[in-house]
């Protein structure tokens, strides 16, 4: 596996990373029972990069990890867990003081008494004037950062405008988009270039664009948690020609769309069960020759544009 700088932290994370956005969904004894045996499956190698935030699973995602954490006697050494502040779920509160009770509930339920990286979570949950006010979470951020409760910031969303905008205040370390940098869609090209110019790193989530590049479009004809639209499924019944063509797995093709562009610090892959570890090790590294990507990128570049 392959191991890359994550921008100016300095830190070093696997090429891929181990998303946990479904690790607590699913109910107490057996959910609990497979989320740890799944983080004690990736804290055996390759991936040493975990991605949580205080708000997945109802809270369960983090308390999780925390317990798989605490059977492997503490955070190993290299391993690089982060997480992100939300509000209370169904609450609108993204204050200043959301923020700091976020990081506590964090720290306590990861076990930690520092967090490596803290993303400010989807911040087109508010304005960004409300986001960079004085009293406002990104104020509380940077006084958690100076107090050493927190060795960097991220900034994870959507729009692009509004990652970019975030970007300019030069406070963040790290920056994550999703369903943007995609076999179907590449609009996060604006913010991996301003990334790349400010010294950011960028982490690339949702590569499968939420499984319609696993399934394919016949079994899952949704992408970014809305109908694909009929352009998007033409083209990725297309790359599933090519892919059938050439005996590659699409799912193996999104994920190393992602993995093999130097840009990309990181991709996200959500791993719920030990056996995802294997199943995307396989996808990323799969041999997949020059050939194919030359039939394939110019299928892939046609959907620039598509997502707001």
């Amino acid at each position: 596996m392959e191991y890359r700088t994550l921008g100016r932290t300095g830190l070093s994370v696997s090429a891929v990373c181990v998303g946990t956005s479904s690790l607590g969904s699913h109910p107490a004894p057996h959910g609990t029972d497979t989320a740890v045996a799944t983080i004690r499956r990736v804290l055996e190698g390759p991936f040493n990069f975990i991605d949580t935030s205080n708000e997945y699973g109802q809270t369960n995602s983090e308390r999780r990890i925390g317990q798989a954490l605490a059977e492997a006697g503490g955070l190993p050494d290299g391993v690089v867990v982060a997480t992100k502040v939300d509000p209370i779920r169904g609450v609108s509160d993204f204050s200043g003081d959301r923020v700091r009770r976020s990081v506590e509930e964090s720290l306590e339920r990861l076990g930690l008494d520092r967090l490596q990286l803290v993303y400010l979570h989807d911040p087109e949950k508010i304005t960004f004037e409300e986001g960079t006010a004085a009293g406002g979470p990104l104020e509380a951020l940077i006084e958690l950062r100076d107090q050493g409760v927190i060795g960097h910031l991220g900034v994870a969303g959507g729009p692009i405008d509004l990652e970019l905008r975030y970007l300019a205040t030069d406070v963040f370390d790290v920056v994550i988009s999703h369903n943007r940098y995609t076999l179907v869609d590449q609009t996060a090209e604006p913010l991996i270039q301003d990334a790349m110019d400010r010294g950011v790193a960028y982490v690339n989530a949702a590569p499968f664009g939420g499984g319609m590049l696993v399934k394919g479009p016949d079994a899952a004809p949704h992408y970014c948690y809305r109908p694909a639209s009929e352009a998007i499924i033409g083209r990725v019944k297309k790359m599933e020609a090519v892919c059938e063509d050439f005996g590659v797995p699409l799912a193996a093709a999104a994920l190393q769309f992602s993995t093999r562009d130097p840009r990309v610090s990181s991709t996200i892959v959500g791993m719920s069960e030990p056996g995802r570890v294997e199943e995307t090790v396989r996808l990323a590294e799969l041999d997949i020759p020059e050939d194919f990507w030359s039939e394939v990128l110019p299928l892939a570049a046609a959907g620039t544009g598509e997502l707001d």
